[in-house]
């Protein structure tokens, strides 16, 4: 299918470029996939909107501080992004400029901390297209990153952001991802008192978002995409959660694409048994015509054109259906991308 059927028009100013005062101040978009209907609510009224013994399923994953900005001996400045740990202290990253990178060069990345304004070295391991490598850092680094790096921002935002703590869930507890599981981002502990009032439960799940949230489709056709395997993670008390909510007859709700290709992995194992525990790389890829097994509704916020996000979205609403909410959105205004407005799809 041709990734042209994907795209759509986005006025740059609808792209939200800092988070709201309040977690859970944005709209919300209701997409009742069985009636056709689009209805526009505000996100503080999820609860309400949800039904008793609904079963939230969040990734909990925490943004690493990944962005390290430093120079090479020669004094040229580098910025590194790390995406994925490899074993001992060696990560997948981006680089740049990569060009000028060589093989067992040694970055030089200062402190952040005014108290503690020590250097420390990450040394080229390998090399690949687009920025892709391998590096190494030594042990100061990879035992203070907080020190050394910021929290990455998508390349979409170029404001300055105070808080790092506002592109992170309040719920994040397992580091490792490069990128927000940015649904959550709405979510705020009023949200989850409103939540169990009406009887709706929360589980949660772990996926490392990495490399392929910085790596745009390239190619002319969904199907010669190559998605990168990411981790993910489904214990014991999610298992068990997902199992009582099938047995009672209630909605599985993926909050994010990345709960939902954790889900959608799971629910793919052939010889996994309910209430079952599962850990491992997943790289399964979601696009129209896919069959879903786990996730009954889902909670998103708004993707960018052309992205394998909206061919997940795309297969779950119906490409007709989203196109049509997403035209509406660009007329009502709503906010786009990661600090912006959700949608709840059913």
């Amino acid at each position: 299918m041709p990734m042209s059927d994907f795209d759509y028009e986005l006025p740059p100013q609808l792209i939200a470029q800092v988070p709201l005062a309040d977690r859970s101040g944005s709209r919300l978009m209701v997409i009742d996939r069985a009636k056709g209907d689009i209805t526009h609510r505000a996100f503080v009224k999820l609860p309400e909107l949800l039904r008793q013994g609904d079963l939230l399923v969040m990734n909990d994953s925490r943004v690493l501080p990944a962005r390290l900005t430093g120079h090479r001996w020669s004094g040229g400045e580098v910025e590194v992004l790390l995406l994925r740990a490899l074993e001992g202290r060696r990560w997948d990253v981006l680089m740049r400029p990569s060009r000028k990178l060589r093989i067992d060069e040694e970055l030089v990345f200062q402190s952040r901390d005014p108290d503690h304004p020590e250097q420390a070295v990450a040394t080229v391991i390998a090399k690949g297209d687009g920025g892709q490598g391998t590096v190494e850092l030594d042990e100061r680094l990879a035992s203070h990153l907080e020190a050394f790096g910021r929290v990455p921002l998508p390349p979409y935002i170029h404001a300055h952001l105070d808080d790092d703590d506002r592109y992170q869930t309040v719920y994040a507890n397992e580091s490792g991802s490069a990128a927000a599981p940015t649904a959550g981002l709405h979510f705020d502990p009023a949200m989850f008192v409103s939540l169990a009032k009406h009887g709706v439960e929360s589980a949660y799940v772990t996926l490392h978002v990495g490399l392929d949230t910085f790596r745009p489709v390239s190619v002319d056709y969904a199907e010669d995409h190559v998605i990168h395997s990411e981790w993910c993670s489904v214990p014991e008390a999610a298992a068990s959660a997902i199992a009582m909510a099938r047995a009672r007859g209630s909605r599985v709700i993926a909050v994010g694409t990345t709960a939902a290709r954790t889900l959608e992995t799971y629910g793919n194992l052939p010889d996994i048994q309910p209430g079952q525990p599962h850990a491992g790389l997943t790289n399964t890829y979601i696009t129209p015509g896919y069959e879903w097994k786990q996730v009954d509704a889902m909670i998103t916020n708004f993707h960018l054109p052309k992205s394998t996000l909206l061919l997940m979205m795309s297969s779950f609403a119906g490409t007709s259906l989203l196109f049509e909410a997403y035209r509406q959105a660009v007329a009502e205004r709503y906010r786009f991308f990661s600090f912006g407005d959700a949608m709840l799809v059913e």
